[in-house]
């Protein structure tokens, strides 16, 4: 029999955890031929990143993987031999009850948040006892060295090798609304060629919206902003990969813009007390580490400055003078992360000798 493994999602806002748990339970489904349910609370959330999703289903059928609508009343026949807690979602009290009753109690993980910071490494595969329950919880980092959990890369993913310079720089722009969107159009629009940049919905376009208003597309000096529709998760992946820069914010977005090989700058997701700075230099620290100085100050600099930590536009010039530089640099990353086992493959490995 196939091992069986349940992947829990709740949605707490946008598209990033759905995505994440998507991605991993089409890949656990299609590459390691296990059998997969995801229970996801929100299925109108996962709809436009997989438009044959049908929210009014409890139960369905999608590239292999058996999507399941998480209820507050959901029962369960029975508990998977590996279980899945996305980012602390907290497992239902009868689907806890039901992994404490098996013989052998399954192998049960919490996936969590990805980071770079080093504490991450010592903190990966730590075991958590269940306080009454006779169960055990694994903590699994996702990261980006050995001693992590890696990142989520599917084995037929490709990287694309350096783009030629183009006549026009095609970017797209996928930001949350705190952006400093003023200094990124003036700086665009005072490019020494033109720029063409696509624009998502939703909060993306909300804040051009905000400073241009109108429905666009617009044009700002050298600079046109064109209003993307919503794009599925494998035809948003193209889209990184057929632009010269992109903007991307959060984790998946994050990830994907790094397998495509191209420079991006990222908007991480603010959390309380600025903690995620923290996060933000200990990726920068490591992202920036084969640059020569003077191109990784370039580099971190236009990260802080858009994320609201300085003035925007003198490392953004610098950045676009440097672009050719920076995209050769963006494809030896990809390449040396490639290099490492992938995040489904180290969570299947971690989990073998309890399967």
């Amino acid at each position: 029999m196939q091992p069986t493994w349940d992947l829990f999602c709740r949605v707490i806002d946008n598209y990033g955890d759905i995505g994440v748990c998507w991605r991993l339970a089409r890949q656990l489904a299609g590459e390691h031929g296990l059998r997969v349910r995801l229970w996801v609370d929100d299925l109108n959330s996962l709809r436009p990143l997989l438009p044959e999703t049908d929210p009014s289903l409890d139960q369905q059928q999608q590239a292999g993987v058996d999507i399941r609508h998480w209820r507050a009343d959901s029962t369960f026949d029975r508990a998977a031999d590996v279980v899945i807690e996305a980012f602390a979602c907290d497992l239902p009290p009868a689907y806890l009850a039901a992994m404490a009753a098996r013989a052998q109690p399954p192998r049960w993980i919490n996936l969590e948040y990805l980071t770079a910071e080093s504490w991450a490494e010592s903190c990966h595969g730590m075991a958590s006892p269940h306080p009454s329950l006779p169960l055990v919880k694994h903590f699994f980092f996702p990261g980006f060295t050995p001693s992590t959990g890696g990142l989520l890369r599917e084995a037929a993913l490709p990287i694309a090798p350096p783009r030629p310079r183009r006549s026009t720089l095609e970017m797209s722009l996928f930001c949350y609304e705190t952006a400093p969107m003023a200094a990124l159009i003036a700086t665009l629009a005072d490019a020494p060629g033109p720029i063409r940049c696509h624009v998502p919905p939703g909060k993306p376009l909300a804040a051009v919206r905000a400073h241009l208003r109108g429905e666009g597309p617009w044009q700002v000096g050298q600079l046109t902003l064109l209003p993307l529709p919503f794009l599925p998760l494998d035809a948003y992946d193209t889209l990184l990969q057929n632009c010269d820069l992109n903007f991307i914010r959060g984790e998946d977005s994050f990830v994907r813009a790094q397998w495509a090989g191209r420079p991006f700058v990222w908007h991480i997701y603010k959390q309380d007390d600025n903690a995620h700075l923290d996060k933000l230099d200990a990726f920068l620290t490591q992202y920036t580490r084969p640059l020569p100085e003077a191109a990784a100050a370039c580099l971190i600099d236009l990260h802080h400055a858009w994320n609201d930590q300085g003035d925007l536009r003198t490392p953004l010039r610098a950045y676009l003078e440097n672009l050719p530089a920076f995209s050769t640099h963006a494809t030896a990353w990809a390449k040396a992360q490639a290099a490492q086992p992938d995040l489904a493959t180290r969570l299947v490995n971690f989990c073998a000798p309890r399967v």
